[in-house]
């Protein structure tokens, strides 16, 4: 059975105001199939010659907070981001740090879980 997914990359913006940008993950959901999952690499190399002075360390921190709130909500947000729906919606809302999504795209597979993995492959690698 198909089932209908979005998903979103995740990209490294060492500077906001210049809008230049890296893609470090991806994050899928599919709420028919029960799946909220997150996918990150990254590419240190590149990165720092990017970004030389990129704080490597905090912007995993930052895809590994993504990695949390995609496999649980945090106790201090009660029933706020309760479903994976709204924990994926929360993932994408649009912000001005480091790490920003991009824009929601969808489409259908047969196994959104192993989607993440292809679209990092395709996307991020």
């Amino acid at each position: 059975m198909s089932h209908p997914y979005q998903y979103a990359v995740l990209r490294f913006v060492p500077r906001v105001d210049r809008g230049e940008c890296l893609n470090v993950g991806v994050v899928v959901h599919s709420q028919s199939a029960g799946v909220l999952r997150c996918a990150f690499h990254l590419d240190e190399p590149r990165i720092v010659a990017f970004a030389p002075d990129a704080d490597l360390d905090g912007l995993r921190r930052s895809l590994e907070a993504v990695g949390t709130m995609c496999d649980r909500p945090p106790a201090d947000v009660g029933g706020t981001l309760s479903t994976p729906g709204k924990r994926f919606g929360w993932i994408t809302a649009p912000r001005s740090t480091v790490l920003q999504p991009g824009p929601v795209h969808g489409g259908c597979v047969l196994d959104p879980a192993a989607e993440v993995d292809r679209l990092l492959d395709r996307l991020v690698k």
